[in-house]
């Protein structure tokens, strides 16, 4: 068996140019937002995705869209007659298609510069009818540290016979135990392990559907195709899908991703077959005597392809998300099987937020009932940074090796959910010794074609992309158990609660935040069967204090929304007997323990708890009361100044 890496750096292509001091979106004096950050400083882009107010006309007439962008165009002194020195700088705008989240994608006759780009932004805000603008930037694969291809030869039990599962450490148990793996001729304590072998004697992820939306997958003997047909290439521009036309077409096929320096992303790589070896990761038929284990191999993967040659557009990455999760995107048909969950392995620089397309489209999702599965990227910094992982709402996924440290690659901070498996490469998970080890990646499914597809093969990844899967894998089986016990359906926040609530402890403290913890398929089933882990939060009202009472260990949790350019909050509890704790968090559920909590106050034998901040970020909070001793009449009060 061989293994092999290269780190292609388009991985969330903070290389290219992207600063993290990009600011949010801007706000204009029509109240429009403009979101900028997605672009970096020698960027380019020819395509806008524009977002009118309901009502406005333009809302169900491109005409009056091409109006209102040309009148743009001609206000940003970007027109023919403002360009009569230059006119091959001259700009056009072109109608380009109506987004299933309702905005329209408009698309520029050349290439604009960034500084272009903000200026015909703020003109298209201009108009009263713009409720958002944004460009239409490519996205990339989480491109992971990397393959070599691997020649090769109703689960009922955690030792399948697929004869690479033995390599597949990040399915096993996380707890401690030694394995050397392959030709490794040291073995380390797997702390880093999903434990989904552990659900598989009872849960599969049968009659779940997981919608993975990636670069499409190839004809595989160890995956179940039977939905690839059925899923959809969402690539509108021929030079991306690599096709002689532009549009898209039926078929979840993944028929290469390779560049050349002609194409405008001016890089040569192969294909990397990207959304196989992830779509190996969820559902790879397991215990059939030959390949690798899927974490939830009765799961059925929906292939929907969306990134091609230089990466996907955002646009047709929103409309791939809606369609997913059974919402309409014109000129399409409706997906007879949409999915419960969506596994996203890609992202670009950007702060999300909830006007954006992403963030649009994700909320679309969600409110069908659809948990979002995203990667938190691979560049090392804080994921606030990239989008769609900063997106609200999604289960956002940072990576860690076998030891169970954080993978040296792995994006970090408070918006990530958890971590999975994805990886360390080097002995001992640490990048300094310098030496890779087959433990140090994820062996799953492959294509051994350089740029077409041939060969079926096995190979390994590393990368939050790697870890992502898992994730969505465990959500898949979580549902299933769900299903199987006659409980109601959880919502997507239920399901992130649980896993919060499941995460296994990281075996080192690396004094910063990635996530509640390693995700333990096991542990997750449970507590997606747990009334307790489940519960949903209720609202909190500045200025209205709630009383609480208790057990040692109960807890409840609480939410509310903080405006922008709110400042000086507290919140507190205080009165009443016994002894409880206060946690809080922005934008994912904080555990009962607190492990993942932003802010704490844990003070010893008091109720009196204070959490304050002068400069707090807006969003959604979560609060929870956690009972230290048996408590009552405690109350629980918030309070902010809003400017």
């Amino acid at each position: 068996m061989k293994y092999g890496t290269f780190f292609r750096l388009a991985a969330l292509a903070s290389a290219l140019g992207f600063s993290a001091a990009h600011a949010a979106s801007v706000v204009t004096n029509t109240g429009a937002t403009i979101n900028v950050s997605t672009m970096g400083v020698n960027d380019t882009v020819d395509g806008f995705i524009v977002t009118y107010r309901a009502g406005a006309s333009e809302r169900s007439n491109a005409s009056a869209v091409t109006q209102s962008v040309a009148a743009a165009v001609s206000r940003a002194k970007l027109d023919a007659a403002s360009q009569k020195a230059t006119p091959t700088h001259a700009v056009s705008m072109q109608w380009k298609r109506k987004l299933g989240i309702g905005a329209d994608v408009v698309h520029a006759s050349r290439q604009l510069s960034r500084a272009e780009a903000l200026t015909l932004m703020q003109q298209i805000a201009a108009d009263p009818a713009v409720a958002h603008v944004e460009p239409d930037v490519r996205m990339q694969i989480v491109q992971d540290i990397a393959p070599s291809s691997l020649k090769t030869a109703a689960v009922g039990t955690s030792t399948p016979n697929d004869p690479y599962f033995s390599y597949q450490w990040h399915m096993h148990p996380g707890t401690g135990t030694v394995e050397t793996i392959g030709t490794d001729t040291t073995g380390y304590a797997n702390y880093g392990g999903s434990n989904a072998s552990t659900v598989w004697p009872s849960y599969d992820g049968t009659g779940v559907v997981v919608a993975e939306i990636d670069t499409g997958v190839t004809q595989h003997p160890d995956l179940n195709l039977a939905l690839a047909n059925a899923g959809y290439d969402f690539i509108t521009t021929a030079e991306t899908s690599g096709r002689a036309a532009d549009g898209r077409v039926a078929g979840g096929w993944d028929t290469g991703d390779w560049t050349r320096v002609t194409m405008s992303c001016h890089t040569r790589t192969n294909s990397s077959w990207h959304g196989t070896h992830v779509a190996g990761t969820i559902g790879a038929i397991t215990n059939n005597g030959v390949g690798v284990t899927g974490v939830a191999p009765g799961a059925q993967v929906l292939p929907l392809r969306a990134l091609g040659h230089c990466g996907g557009a955002t646009s047709d990455i929103a409309d791939a998300i809606t369609w997913a999760s059974g919402g309409s995107v014109p000129n399409m048909p409706a997906n007879p099987n949409p999915a419960q969950v969506i596994s996203m392995s890609l992202g670009g620089p950007g702060m999300c937020e909830a006007t954006d397309a992403f963030g649009t489209a994700i909320a679309g999702a969600i409110s069908r009932g659809v948990t979002v599965v995203v990667a938190a990227g691979n560049n090392g910094v804080d994921m606030a940074n990239f989008s769609p992982a900063s997106c609200p709402g999604v289960v956002a996924v940072s990576s860690v090796g076998i030891t169970g440290k954080r993978a040296f690659y792995s994006n970090t901070g408070k918006l990530v959910s958890i971590a999975a498996p994805g990886g360390g490469i080097y002995q001992n998970d640490d990048v300094s010794t310098g030496v890779q080890m087959q433990a140090g990646f994820v062996w799953s499914t492959l294509n051994s074609g350089l740029t077409a597809p041939a060969n079926p093969t096995y190979g390994t990844m590393a990368g939050t992309s790697q870890a992502t899967p898992h994730v969505s894998g465990v959500v898949a089986l979580m549902i299933e158990a769900v299903k199987q016990a006659g409980q109601p359906a959880l919502t997507p926040f239920q399901i992130q609660e649980a896993l919060v609530a499941s995460a296994r402890a990281f075996p080192v403290n690396e004094g910063y935040p990635f996530g509640a913890g390693i995700v333990d398929a096991n542990a997750a089933v449970k507590a997606a069967l747990s009334p307790a882990s489940t519960q949903l939060p209720i609202t909190l009202k500045a200025g209205t204090p709630v009383v609480e009472a208790g057990n040692a260990g109960d807890s409840t949790l609480y939410t509310f929304t903080l405006p922008a350019n709110a400042t000086n909050l507290t919140i507190r509890t205080l009165g009443g007997t016994g002894d409880v704790s206060l946690y809080a968090k922005v934008g994912v559920p904080v555990a009962a323990n607190g492990s993942n909590a932003d802010f704490s106050s844990v003070k010893p034998n008091t109720n009196n708890e204070s959490i304050v901040a002068t400069a707090p970020p807006p969003g959604t909070w979560y609060v929870r009361v956690t009972g230290v001793k048996t408590f009552a009449n405690v109350q629980l009060i918030a309070n902010y100044v809003a400017n």
